[in-house]
This record gives C-alpha cells, structure tokens and sequence, in this order.
C-alpha cells in the first residue's frame, strides 16, 4: 500500500532546467562561446552542479578555478531566480490529491536548503511537505539511493510504501537502488528507454500521477 509520496525538485516541481540552461548560456557567452539546448539535454541535464561545472572547464578549457566557476554559476542562477520559475503542470492538484488523501509528502532533492525552500515558500506550497531532504544531508548523489533512503527514514515509510517522482536518469536510477518503485515524468530530457524500463509508469504530467494513484 501506498504511504508516501516522494518528489524531486528540479526538472519535476519546477520548471528549473530552463533556468539552467539559460546560466550556462550566460556563463559560455563570456567566453566566447555558444551553448544549445540539445547540448544541454544531451550532456548536463540531470546532472549535478559540481560534475557540470567539472566538464564546462574541461570541454571549453576555461582559464578558471572551480570555485570561481561555481561563484559564477550561482550568482547568475539568483539572478535568474529572483525573476521568477514556473512551477510544473499539475503541481498543486497533485499535492492536493495527496493531502486530501491521507498520503505523507516529502521533498527529496539535490538543491541546497535555502535555495529550496526559497522556491518552495514563492510558490506557496512548503505547507504540503511533511520531510525535506537536502543536499546537506547527504553524502552521495543520484543514483546513489542515500537520498531516497533518507527519505523514507524521515517519513517513517518502508521502501515498498514510497512512490518516488523524478525526471532524470539519475534520478530513476537511485530509486530503483533503493528498490522504491518510481514514476517518471520526463522533463526536457526524456530518459533513454533502459532507464524507463526501471519505471512502473511514466506519465506527460503530474496530473496524470493521480490517475495512477486513484488505481491503486
């Protein structure tokens, strides 16, 4: 049975690949390079922030420290926030849908706390969430399954109670370590065809999840 449900983030509440797509834009554009969305969706999305800046310097040989480059992308990604990101289609009639039934809601993401929560409370949908986990509170990321581990830990569920939402190959790939059956919602990267085999459904949006749920 059902207990809980569990959401990623980036790419699956909010509409936040766009956003990162556009900083590394910005960010090649002062070095005089060009960056498309299909270089994007083939190469960075899903991806964390530390193995995409690794190969932004690698690829483009950038004249700069790691650390400058993650200053760089961050002060570019508050900009771009502080203008706003769209949430998903279907976010808040699915945390209703949960709410309303009884189901216990968790954050599971790779973002850091106050980034997060910033877009979680400019939304106004922090209230549905029961646990959050952070990337504070890991050690590993995607596809190690410490994230969703932690996740049910925090919600007091069993693995086989959990449903886990994503949209990346990652993120599949540490639910399915964590043996907690995953539904994915592909986002401007639709996963290769041996990580939604990994899947129990994968639906157009998150409305489509209720109808799953209301089988169930």
């Amino acid at each position: 049975m059902i207990k809980a449900a569990i959401f990623d983030l980036d790419g699956l509440l909010v509409d936040t690949e766009i956003v990162s797509l556009k900083i590394y834009q910005e960010l090649l554009s002062e070095y005089g390079y060009s960056f498309t969305k299909e270089e994007y969706a083939k190469h960075y999305s899903g991806k964390t922030e530390k193995e995409n800046i690794k190969r932004f310097i690698d690829t483009y040989n950038l004249s700069v420290s790691y650390q400058e480059c993650l200053d760089e992308v961050l002060n570019i990604e508050r900009k771009l926030i502080s203008q706003g990101v769209e949430l998903k289609v279907g976010v808040k009639s699915l945390l209703m849908y949960l709410k309303e039934n009884n189901y216990k809601v968790t954050l599971a993401t790779s973002s850091t706390k106050d980034r997060a929560i910033s877009i979680l409370k400019g939304h106004d949908i922090l209230s549905y969430f029961d646990e959050f986990v952070f990337s504070e509170d890991v050690t590993l990321s995607k596809p190690n399954p410490e994230v969703f581990l932690k996740a049910c830990e925090k919600t007091n569920v069993s693995t086989n109670e959990a449903i886990v939402l994503e949209d990346s190959e990652n993120g599949i790939m540490a639910a399915y370590n964590a043996h907690i059956p995953v539904i994915c919602i592909p986002d401007m990267k639709r996963p290769a065809k041996e990580y939604l085999e990994k899947t129990i459904a994968v639906c157009k949006t998150l409305n489509d999840v209720i109808d799953y749920l209301k089988t169930k």
